[in-house]
């Protein structure tokens, strides 16, 4: 005897899969449950196949996966951020970069700049407004990109009492955090939009990071968002100090 299925939840399964369109079921599992949808992954698997709602996998050209040197853990928000460049086009043709800076722990959007050109000088202006609004963590990792081996950058970092990490040359595995943040990033946002003007891609962007931030469930902080993992860390060491 065929299952029938319930209506409302293949009504918002089909919604999210045409919303989200680079989510795959698992993602999608998490998402119907933080609506309160009784479900679990086989069953969303199950649905999402017979109605065709597959994520269709892009093709990779010339992928290489390295692995670099151990990195240290870290064990607390604010205490490292990663930082990288990620490239793309507008619908004219004209090229425009974005600075995405993650935090290695709570996997936190900490920023993303977009511009058409960033240089040393803009990536300082760009932490010192963060050192304003939030504080800086004790350690910056990011590669040997002359943006961040930049004399303004350099002496930023001795005034601002702030470590550079600098990973090995052709080892972005070594920084892991950004490389797969940026990963989602052009996944399900670039990829996905063509932007007309600077202004609309700062727009979309700046909206997606915050949904990023707020709404996005993470499987590697157990499926919940980086704002809820934030609270949750918050939480649990107030409460050990009260226990103390």
């Amino acid at each position: 005897m065929r299952r029938i299925e319930d209506p409302r939840l293949l009504e918002r399964l089909t919604s999210l899969a045409h919303e989200r369109r680079r989510f795959g079921y698992r993602r999608l599992t998490l998402m119907l449950r933080r609506e309160g949808f009784l479900v679990n992954h086989k069953r969303v698997h199950r649905i999402y196949r017979a109605h065709g709602l597959e994520l269709r996998p892009r093709r990779k050209r010339g992928v290489r996966y390295v692995r670099g040197n151990a990195i240290t853990a870290v064990s607390r928000p604010n205490e490292r951020w990663s930082l990288d460049f990620v490239h793309d086009l507008l619908s004219t043709g004209r090229k425009f970069r974005t600075l995405t800076i993650v935090d290695d722990f709570t996997r936190e959007s900490i920023g993303i700049e977009v511009d058409f050109s960033l240089t040393g000088d803009r990536v300082v202006r760009v932490l010192s407004r963060l050192a304003a609004q939030r504080g800086l963590p004790p350690t910056l990792k990011f590669d040997n990109g002359t943006e961040f081996t930049s004399n303004a950058m350099l002496g930023w970092a001795a005034q601002a009492n702030v470590d550079l990490h600098f990973i090995d040359p052709g080892r972005p595995m070594q920084n892991g955090s950004v490389e797969s943040f940026n990963g989602r990033f052009r996944d399900e946002l670039l990829n996905e939009h063509a932007f007309p003007t600077i202004f609309h891609a700062r727009v979309a962007i700046e909206s997606w990071r915050v949904d990023y931030n707020l709404r996005r469930p993470h499987t590697s902080l157990g499926g919940l968002t980086p704002a809820e993992f934030i609270q949750q860390y918050q939480s649990t060491q107030n409460s050990r100090l009260t226990a103390a």
